[in-house]
């Protein structure tokens, strides 16, 4: 399953984001390192279901053709400057990005908390400052790691039978670095490895995160926030959101008061809803908000970084290619997320090892027509899979 993790500084909404989008219950405050250990749960992207696309009835698997497809989700400690020496719960925060793919970095747009995540007077804080110092907390922490090694590695090279990007690749398997991501980050910056000293490899580690730990920021709390800079936030290819916002819409939904599913640019209040005076205001400036944004960016930031960051697309596979069902008649039951680039007989292995050791060849149920194990799969793809074993 695809992980995504929340970063950020203490104070900047990670845990109401991380509520917003599983719906688990996380304890929520206006005080630093609110989040010790990190939260598990799961959330989702979405994606338009085929079924209506094609007039497939009987489809349960989707909310008025829209389809929500799970990921895991952690919302880690706060990180503060200089995590990577240890300071605040740095160490601990650093460790749980290992699970990662991909990272979410929650910054306060506000501007309403300084750079240890203390509450200042709104807008006397620079988020743009908070959006650089996760990289280079993390790049350092890297950097760290591979300094501790660095002369054991560079003596280990010396031998004919050791390359220094299996050292690499050894020291941060954690991080799922490769031999081949030390060896493309070593010809793109166009460097001696085995002859660099450890003190001029810190893009080296960059590097090497970019590839394997992609950063999208978030500038949260942007109905408090300056809209130039939100503006601002957007052009440098951020999101911006409201995670209360978000969370609150869920809520209402949960509660049977409104219509909403996450990600849409509005919602509407049900007719039969008991509303009191103050809770229909509260939607209303919620809605005008929406409007203003085109959604609360919570959801929004989810999908870019699972299709964007990630570049992974949505599969279906059937057993019966005619009816777009499986063996017990359900429509559509299942939808996988898989890289670009995949091909039929990787989703067979990803339906299960023995569907893949076996596999023969694909139908597109689209077309019925059968597909290659080479043909490279697209969005939105059912594909039935035929293989020697059950």
């Amino acid at each position: 399953m695809i992980t995504l993790a929340l970063a950020g500084k203490p104070n900047c909404g990670k845990s109401t984001f991380f509520k917003a989008a599983t719906m688990a219950q996380v304890e929520i405050a206006n005080y630093p390192f609110t989040t010790i250990d990190a939260n598990h749960g799961v959330a989702y992207v979405r994606t338009t279901c085929p079924c209506k696309e094609l007039g497939i009835e009987g489809c349960t698997q989707c909310q008025d053709g829209v389809r929500f497809v799970p990921i895991a989700f952690i919302d880690v400690a706060g990180l503060v400057p200089d995590a990577h020496k240890g300071r605040g719960l740095g160490n601990q925060f650093l460790d749980n990005l290992r699970q990662a793919d991909a990272i979410l970095h929650v910054v306060d747009a506000s501007g309403a908390t300084d750079e240890e995540g203390n509450p200042v007077e709104p807008g006397s804080h620079d988020p743009r400052e908070d959006i650089k110092f996760l990289g280079v907390e993390m790049t350092m922490w890297v950097h760290g790691i591979l300094a501790k090694h660095w002369p054991r590695i560079q003596r280990q090279a010396q031998s004919k039978n050791y390359n220094i990007h299996d050292g690499v690749a050894e020291v941060l398997a954690g991080l799922g670095i490769t031999f081949e991501d030390s060896l493309h980050a070593e010809n793109e910056l166009g460097i001696d490895l085995q002859r660099s000293e450890i003190g001029n490899l810190v893009p080296f580690c960059e590097l090497l995160l970019a590839k394997n730990k992609p950063v999208l920021f978030v500038g949260n709390k942007m109905d408090t926030a300056d809209k130039a800079l939100l503006g601002e936030l957007t052009e440098m290819g951020g999101v911006v959101s409201s995670a209360a916002a978000e969370l609150a819409l869920r809520m209402a939904a949960d509660g049977g008061f409104i219509h909403y599913i996450p990600g849409d640019p509005s919602f509407t209040i049900k007719e039969d809803a008991n509303l009191s005076a103050q809770q229909r205001a509260g939607l209303e400036h919620l809605a005008v908000m929406m409007t203003e944004h085109e959604g609360t960016g919570v959801q929004q930031a989810i999908d870019r970084a699972v299709f964007e960051l990630l570049d992974q697309i949505v599969v279906y596979p059937v057993e019966d290619e005619r009816h777009f069902t499986d063996k017990q008649g359900r429509v559509l039951p299942d939808a996988f997320l898989m890289p670009k680039g995949s091909t039929p007989k990787d989703l067979a292995f990803r339906v299960h090892t023995d569907i893949g050791e076996g596999f023969l060849y694909a139908v597109d149920a689209r077309t019925d027509m059968r597909i290659k194990e080479s043909t490279e799969l697209k969005n939105g793809d059912i594909i039935k899979i035929v293989s020697a074993k059950k």
